[in-house]
């Protein structure tokens, strides 16, 4: 469930609403970009979009080098305006049989992203007169489900951790980490850099976490998420017995990992316990309660760009048994 995880942007502008929405930015021409300028001027405008746009480091490096591949097999003189749908399907033909070098379904679906995205951008902002890649189909490509917790041991994993909080040497950690990830479904880079002045406690009853990312090519992914009634005590509880200065958790990710694998074998979870295992759970039970697709997409702090892979796998995972 990753932003590198690439898929198709859609045409929709969402508004400012639920807690964490964002709105995007409004397309605009960029300054003397037409349907005469040459792939490599709209190339560099297009990177300027994504960086604008919050897109993650692999995903610009993959499009770019992409595109650069389109820009190899056109005639150096084509413009952008030139480009039709055929020629795509004809470049897609050639990655595919005739270029000589091998090219895995992944890599044929992401680059037909490529040109969905870079060619459904220019005829957004008015360069193109219409979308020539739009006609174009993926071909569906197979990837394995995520794992997820089963009920019983969601209910198995927050007990166990729940009587660590009164044992003999009481431990709050296992308890709010295991909490916190299955209500929030944050990751685990930014669960390590949650910090104390992130946690809103103001209402006991209704405590907030702000996801916040420093790199301001991230600010598309910060999101305000609820952490339900039973975090405060917990919470309260941790502080007393850590201390925490600055940032809650006040490790190593690896020191955060081990704590899951001390819960799961407490719990009797084979295999242990991962922060991506509890993102996929948090996702799935969500949905399964009702969530909107485009909230959890929110919540899950995910691009749209990944957002076209993610969901058929949480409603498969969310679909009753056959």
């Amino acid at each position: 469930m990753s932003d590198e995880q690439l898929d198709l942007l859609p045409k929709g502008q969402p508004g400012r609403g639920t807690a964490g929405e964002k709105t995007r930015p409004v397309a605009s021409l960029p300054p003397d970009l037409t349907a005469d300028s040459s792939l490599a001027a709209a190339m560099t405008s297009f990177h300027g979009y994504m960086i604008r746009q919050g897109f993650s480091d692999n995903t610009v490096k993959a499009f770019q080098a992409d595109l650069r591949l389109l820009t190899k097999y056109m005639a150096a003189n084509k413009t952008v305006g030139q480009i039709g749908q055929s020629d795509l399907a004809q470049f897609l033909v050639w990655m595919k049989a005739d270029r000589g070098v091998p090219c895995s379904p992944k890599s044929y679906a992401r680059r037909l992203t490529t040109l969905k995205v870079f060619f459904g951008w220019l005829a957004e902002i008015g360069v193109l007169p219409n979308d020539p890649a739009a006609p174009l189909v993926h071909e569906p490509t197979t990837t394995p489900l995520p794992d997820i917790l089963y009920d019983g041991q969601v209910a198995a994993l927050l007990k166990a951790t729940r009587d660590l909080l009164w044992a003999s040497k009481p431990d709050a950690r296992p308890y709010l980490l295991v909490t916190l990830v299955l209500q929030t479904g944050i990751k685990k880079g930014e669960c390590v850099e949650i910090k104390k002045e992130h946690i809103d406690l103001s209402n006991p009853q209704a405590p907030v976490l702000y996801v916040r990312y420093e790199d301001p090519r991230r600010t598309l992914k910060e999101r305000k998420l609820a952490l339900g009634p039973n975090f405060t005590a917990a919470y309260r509880q941790y502080e007393r017995e850590y201390k925490p200065k600055e940032y809650i958790f006040e490790c190593t990710p690896r020191n955060l990992e081990y704590v899951l694998e001390d819960a799961a074998q407490l719990a009797g979870i084979e295999g242990g316990v991962s922060f991506e295992q509890l993102r996929w759970t948090c996702a799935v039970r969500d949905y399964r309660n009702g969530m909107a697709p485009e909230q959890l997409r929110q919540k899950l702090g995910l691009s749209y760009i990944s957002w076209r892979e993610t969901l058929p796998k949480i409603q498969k995972l969310a679909r009753p048994a056959l």
